[in-house]
């Protein structure tokens, strides 16, 4: 991390940051749809009451289909007690096939705290490869650095209606 810029939040929306990987919304109906959960830390304590790593915590959400727009209707972000802290999406969009889009929160914030998670709803019209949902975790204490991946959990799917 030497040398590295100091990280910021999003300030521009996701549809700015990612317009390359956005597509038109579907005309057909949407008749797929589930939602992951990802636990995130913001936070992680190194020792009860003592030490506390902050990390920046990126979540990626990954359009899996090689021939279908994949549609996120939320992005949602929770703390410690269950609480949102914050939603990254006015609208649904969609993104294209193979392509991605990410949430970044510096390690600055540490508003969802050691318990932290987000929860994205999606669907599609039309069976589709389950989109790849994760979060990469970036932090250090002193001269030790740390990094680590949590996957999404699916927990919701509803197949065709």
């Amino acid at each position: 991390m030497i040398g590295a810029p100091h990280a910021n939040a999003q300030t521009a929306s996701l549809e700015q940051t990612f317009a390359s990987s956005l597509t038109t919304m579907p005309t057909e109906n949407l008749s797929v749809s589930g939602a992951f959960y990802v636990p995130v830390y913001s936070s992680v304590s190194m020792s009860p009451g003592k030490l506390r790593a902050d990390f920046s915590v990126t979540l990626s959400v990954h359009n899996a289909s090689e021939t279908r727009p994949l549609v996120l209707k939320r992005i949602a972000y929770f703390d410690t007690s269950g609480k949102m802290v914050e939603s990254y999406l006015k609208a649904p969009i969609a993104l294209k096939p193979f392509s991605n889009i990410e949430v970044f929160i510096p390690t600055t914030d540490a508003r969802g705290g050691t318990g932290a998670n987000f929860v994205v709803d999606w669907a599609a019209a039309g069976e589709i490869a389950e989109p790849a949902v994760e979060a990469l975790m970036v932090g250090g204490i002193g001269a030790g650095h740390y990094a680590f991946i949590s996957q999404g959990r699916p927990v919701k799917l509803v197949g065709k209606n």
